[in-house]
């Protein structure tokens, strides 16, 4: 596809994504929320309205993406674990387990978390 056509094709697939967004938000706006707490049912604007606000208000998408840098939570959590003596390294595998202790070490490749190997095994 050409690069022009690519610019022109944008506006018309984000604008079908927001009516799509729109339309669903208005649907379980409307089957939902009046019988639950008593609101009154919304129109196809007023939907696509609530979902920008809520994007604005709350975030575009994952943390690190829009929302925030997630790189400094993993510094500091590997300098955490990298600094932990042997027995605090086993009550933190105790605690969260040995799955989330292998993911969380994978946030720095470069500290050692594992325990120390002895020399001569």
């Amino acid at each position: 596809m050409p690069g022009k056509a690519k610019f022109i094709l944008i506006p018309f697939v984000a604008a079908a994504f927001l009516s799509l967004i729109s339309f669903v938000v208005m649907q379980l706006w409307n089957n939902l929320l009046p019988d639950i707490i008593h609101a009154g049912t919304i129109t196809f604007w007023q939907a696509g309205g609530i979902f920008i606000l809520c994007k604005i208000l709350f975030g575009f998408g994952r943390m690190g993406r829009f929302g925030g840098d997630r790189s400094l939570f993993k510094n500091q959590l590997a300098e955490r674990v990298k600094n932990m003596d042997p027995e605090e390294r086993a009550r933190f595998k105790e605690q969260f387990g040995e799955h989330k202790f292998n993911r969380w070490r994978k946030f720095s490749q470069e500290a050692d978390i594992d325990e120390p190997k002895e020399e001569g095994n």
